[in-house]
């Protein structure tokens, strides 16, 4: 149960400077809900590392959210991919009339995840931002952030709500904090696994540069570096969140590498994360073969649902429904364990078009339609 207490008493400027040097600093022992408070320290540095590739109409908007922070000390890495558009121009200007950015030119297209680590080898601040070029930083976004840290130096992770937004007409932010939920690491991905789904966009993170030292940067996956990072970031920090602020706009568009991601690419990449997560450091830690498990059946237990959903419709694509269960059974060889597998099996012996009518099926699915929207207004109030 969350409790709101009052913050710790330690000394955070020593704690923040133990956790600077990469040395061990005490951690929360169980997840904590308490009230906002602003840092007392010095102003933190931050760097904000923005790859683009062929953003030039959405780079100086993004750019200026950084650069615009209040309370911080910001720096900002431009990594250009290549861009044929007028990206590298635009990001050359904004250096040339500001020494706080920095560009890096690649000369020929590297793909997301090299043009960040690139960004984040010469990154200089105490904590990072990845922030995509066609996303925006709400105001006061830094400081909210590095306001956690600052508090909690065991936490190498502050997120927030996004604004997602399409079209040229911004949401209004809110900015006011009201409070954050700190969680032991270990129990944040815990709870990541046994759903295997990120709860995170990306835009709205923070992460503290010590920690992102020890696990390193991103990994070579096409859609789920992200998600993979915040996981083994877990794995060795605390993890907080931001209640009622806004803390980015992520825009939607057409040319977002998010955009047209099925559900079958959808179990590719979360699976992908997750071979990724395990077979690196994070596979080293006491929890793995749990954590690992606990993944396995929920991706799974996801292949079933899609193909539940298939047998909705009248007209049931029966080869999808094929493959999603032979994924599932590729990974959890007994999908007797795997809930969900009785009513996909029911669903098969009532036969496609039938199923879609049936009065149970059909209760499941406005159950199911509850519990979704449930989840998302969850996910709005809690970040999870």
């Amino acid at each position: 149960m969350n409790t709101f207490l009052r913050l710790p008493t330690h000394n955070a400027m020593s704690m923040r400077s133990a956790s600077w040097r990469g040395e061990a600093v005490p951690g929360v022992s169980r997840r904590l809900t308490v009230k906002p408070r602003k840092s007392q320290l010095s102003r933190p540095t931050v760097t904000v590392i923005i790859p683009c590739y062929n953003y030039a109409r959405y780079l100086s908007a993004a750019v200026e959210s950084a650069l615009s922070q209040d309370g911080v000390n910001v720096d900002v890495v431009v990594v250009d991919d290549a861009s044929t558009d007028e990206s590298l121009r635009v990001a050359q200007q904004f250096a040339a009339n500001d020494a706080r950015v920095r560009v890096i030119g690649h000369r020929t297209n590297a793909g997301p995840v090299q043009t960040f680590n690139d960004g984040l080898a010469i990154a200089q601040g105490e904590f990072l931002v990845r922030l995509d070029a066609d996303d925006i930083l709400t105001p006061g976004a830094l400081k909210r952030a590095t306001d956690v840290m600052s508090s909690f130096p065991s936490v190498g992770l502050v997120y927030g709500h996004p604004l997602h937004f399409s079209g040229g007409k911004f949401p209004v932010p809110r900015t006011t904090a009201r409070r954050w939920t700190i969680w032991p690491g270990r129990e944040w991905l815990a709870d990541r696994c046994k759903t295997a789904w990120n709860v995170i966009t990306s835009p709205e993170v923070l992460m503290r540069r010590s920690v992102v030292d020890r696990v390193g940067g991103q990994k070579e996956l096409a859609h789920s570096h992200d998600m993979e990072m915040w996981l083994r970031l877990s794995a060795y920090s605390d993890v907080a969140y931001i209640h009622g602020a806004d803390q980015a706009w992520h825009r939607e568009h057409n040319k977002s590498l998010s955009t047209g991601v099925d559900s079958l690419n959808d179990f590719h990449e979360r699976r992908a994360a997750f071979d990724v997560l395990f077979a690196g450091i994070v596979g080293t830690i006491p929890e793995a073969a749990t954590l690992r498990a606990s993944a396995t059946l929920a991706l799974s237990r996801y292949c079933l649902e899609v193909s539940s959903r298939l047998y909705d419709h009248r007209k049931v694509d029966l080869e999808q429904v094929e493959l999603m269960v032979d994924l599932a059974r590729e990974i959890v060889p007994n999908l007797e364990q795997v809930p969900g597998w009785r009513g996909l099996k029911w669903r098969m012996a009532v036969g496609p078009g039938k199923a879609a009518c049936h009065p149970i099926f059909f209760l499941e699915r406005l159950y199911r339609g509850l519990r979704g929207r449930w989840r998302k207004l969850r996910w709005h109030r809690t970040g999870y």
